[in-house]
This record gives C-alpha cells, structure tokens and sequence, in this order.
C-alpha cells in the first residue's frame, strides 16, 4: 500500500483542526499556512471531507472549518477513505486476477497485509494521534495501541 499526498494531506489537515478544536472555526489558509499544503489543494479535499461528515464549515466572516465530532470519535481510517485513497496493498485491487486473470502466488498475503493495515488505522483516532504529538518532546517513536 502506497499513501499518496492526497492521504497524507488529508490526515495532517485533518490533525491541525484536531489541534485547534473548540477554538472556532478555522480557515483553509491558516492550515495551508501552518501545514505547507497549497490552499487550492485543501479545497478539494474539505469538498470531500465534508460530503463525508468529518467536517463542518461556516460561511462569511469568522467562517473556515471545524471537526464535525470529536477528534476521539474520528479515525484515521475514515480520514483516508473519505479523500477517495485506497488501503489495499495487492497489484490487483483486490480483484483476484492479479496473474494471468488468476489470484498470485502471493494474493492472500497482499489481501492479509491490507486488512492488517486497515485494522490498525481503523483503530487510531485523530485525538490519539494529537496527544501522542503534544506528549512527544524527545521524537521518541511512539506506537498507538488499539
């Protein structure tokens, strides 16, 4: 399984509102400006965000974003998927054709992993992830159980 931007963009996008939430709604560009992500780029994926219930906007004056639940109630798994990314680590999709219209030698392996991967995502929330941050002080590598 290959992260793209558009995952990663989405979770560390996601995570700023995370840190700032109960302070109001918080504009594209200031998390464009705080997180390095184009402000055009951001749009797309709060379109997305949005159509899936992870975020809620405000319009006109004062107006941005803001977690449409608790950051302890979102996972990064429902981040991931909401942006359209993909969780699967075999050649094939999933589809079982990966060989000649056949599964791989390796296909349940692959299929095995990918479920190992959305299991382990499904089981971090955004808050989880927030406080392991602002508890880091030493960039100790820190692992998330669930």
């Amino acid at each position: 399984m290959r992260l793209t931007t558009k995952g990663r963009y989405a979770v560390t996008a996601m995570l700023d509102l995370s840190l700032n939430y109960g302070n109001g709604a918080i504009t594209l560009a200031d998390i464009s400006d705080r997180q390095g992500i184009s402000l055009s780029y951001l749009e797309q994926l709060f379109s997305k965000l949005r159509k899936n219930d992870l975020v809620s906007s405000t319009r006109g004056p004062g107006g941005g974003y803001r977690l449409s639940r608790e950051a302890e109630k979102i996972t990064v798994l429902d981040v991931i998927l909401a942006v359209d990314e993909k969780v699967d680590s075999t050649a094939c999709e999933g589809k079982g054709n990966c060989h000649d219209d056949e599964k791989c030698l390796s296909h349940e392996l692959w299929t095995s992993l990918s479920l190992q991967i959305q299991d382990y995502l499904a089981g971090i929330t955004l808050g989880q992830v927030v406080t392991a941050h602002q508890s880091n002080k030493d960039d100790k590598i820190i692992t998330f159980s669930h």
